[in-house]
Formats: C-alpha cells, structure tokens, sequence
C-alpha cells in the first residue's frame, strides 16, 4: 500500500488508520505475537509525526517525542475495546546508534519486546537492524517529497 500525506496532519491521521486497523485485527484474532513496525526513511522523512498519529489510535494521550537521546520510550496502551489485550507500546529510535546496533538492541531489552503479545513496538531507523527485526514485522518507508509532502509506503 502507498499513501501520499500533504500534511503533517494526514500523516498523523494516516498513522491513527493503521492502529485502528491493527486493533481491529487483533481483536478478530488475526494476530499471535507482539508486532513490531519498522519504520525507514531518511530524517525528516515523517517518521516520528506517523508514530504520534499511532499512538493516538492506541487510546495514549501522552504527548509523543522521538527517543533519539533515551532510544526508547514506553506507553500504556488505554483502549475501550474490551477485546484487546495490547497494553505496552515501545517506539524506539535508532538514530543515533551507529556501531554494533544489533548488540545495543539485545542490551536493551528490546528484541524481548516483540516477543510479548500484548506489546506493540515501533522501531524508527529499523533498516539498521534488519537483520534482527522479526520476520513478521510490518515495514514502512517515509520518503520526504517535499515542503509537506510524504510517500508512505506500507510493505
């Protein structure tokens, strides 16, 4: 699936409609794992702005900043579906890690995360550790087209 946002704010909406959907199947079942979301695309590329439209989707009301100096934030999940059983949202920022990012994963705890099906993990920069990243894992490419234009591209 490709989107093309022409605003901050499509962004962010766009970001609500994939949790929404997510929550949607995960209430019918149609998931048997923590997901991850491994999100690429150069800086500035609407990375972040997506996460923060996400998470709103997820029922958080917590303001979202990226954790590119704490390279991973923690949210309870708060939704009103009496179905779900998602509690844990994780966005994680790699920005900054540059060698051995696969063994600063591990240190983190992170590859753990995904394990727990009641967990929902967001990776921004997650090419650095494709290798890694579960297989399952939903990939999505920001691509920066100008002023406040993105293509998004669901893979």
């Amino acid at each position: 699936m490709e989107i093309l946002t022409k605003s901050a704010e499509e962004t962010k909406e766009f970001g609500k409609k994939i949790a929404t959907d997510l929550i949607r199947n995960q209430a019918a079942g149609i998931r048997n794992n923590g997901l991850t979301l491994a999100l690429t695309g150069e800086l500035g590329s609407g990375k972040t702005t997506f996460v923060q439209g996400f998470a709103y989707g997820l029922g958080i009301k917590q303001r979202i900043i990226s954790p590119t100096f704490i390279l991973v934030r923690r949210y309870d999940i708060k939704l009103s579906t009496l179905n779900s059983q998602l509690s844990t949202f994780y966005h994680v920022d790699l920005y900054r890690l540059e060698e051995k990012v696969e063994v600063e994963v591990r240190n983190l705890g992170i590859d753990e995360f995904w394990k727990n099906p009641e967990n929902i993990i967001a990776i921004e920069w997650a090419e650095k550790i494709r290798s890694v990243v579960p297989k399952n894992a939903t990939w999505i490419e920001f691509e920066n087209m100008g002023k406040d234009k993105r293509k998004i591209t669901v893979i």
